[in-house]
């Protein structure tokens, strides 16, 4: 299991209710109900950038088609099958720390 790796300060992260693009636009991190929720940044439907929308009733919402993503589980709202990648992730002496995915070897 690969290593947990750091993303950013806790200082950067975002606040209550928002969303934003970490790790060169690869992750989408969001604060909801007060933890911090790491996912992947492209949207199943459109390849848009989840870490551009925003938090709805505890969801991100895609700002190309309004998809939601549980971030939690990863599954779309209207379409569990449709989901995208949750990460492990950590906030730790200051530091946010995610575990990034396994390779296939």
């Amino acid at each position: 299991m690969p290593e947990l790796v750091r993303i950013c300060a806790e200082a950067e992260l975002p606040r209550e209710g928002e969303v934003c693009e970490m790790a060169d636009g690869a992750l989408c991190v969001a604060r909801v109900n007060g933890e911090i929720a790491v996912m992947s940044n492209v949207c199943p439907h459109n390849e848009g950038p989840l870490g551009q929308g925003m938090v709805e009733d505890g969801r991100v919402v895609c700002p190309y088609h309004g998809w939601a993503f549980d971030v939690k589980t990863g599954a779309a709202l209207h379409n569990p099958t449709a989901r995208v990648p949750i990460f492990e992730a950590v906030v730790r002496d200051g530091q946010l720390l995610v575990r990034p995915p396994e390779r296939p070897e």
